[in-house]
């Protein structure tokens, strides 16, 4: 999956917390998410002097990012519940990385067959 198709497809499943999202997908929203923040707040610096477009960007692109982290989750045969962990200081923040750079297993699993 390239960086296009990555994001048309969280975009797409806007709010689907069902199934698997692989590696790629995840990554490339990831750094699409990134990339447009660091773009708009440089563009509101520019002609607001505070942030209003990456306030937006940002709410609007929270529920993806969640579903598409949840699904990631499902990919290593997590449940999303997982998510929480990362409340934990560093070691939780440490555990969600370690499973977000994980590969998914191989075959079906308990959340669906491989996406």
């Amino acid at each position: 999956m390239d960086f296009t198709e990555a994001v048309t497809s969280v975009f797409s499943n806007y709010a689907v917390f069902k199934g698997r999202a692989r590696r790629s997908e995840f990554w490339w929203f990831t750094l699409f998410s990134v990339l447009a923040s660091f773009v708009l707040a440089f563009v509101d610096y520019l002609l607001f002097g505070h942030e209003i477009l990456s306030t937006l960007f940002a709410l609007g692109t929270l529920l993806p990012m969640l579903a598409v982290t949840i699904r990631r989750l499902h990919d290593v045969d997590r449940s999303g519940w997982w998510i929480f962990i990362g409340l934990i200081p560093l070691i939780g923040a440490i555990i969600l990385l370690y499973w977000y750079i994980s590969e998914g297993t191989s075959g079906a699993n308990q959340f669906g067959p491989p996406a």
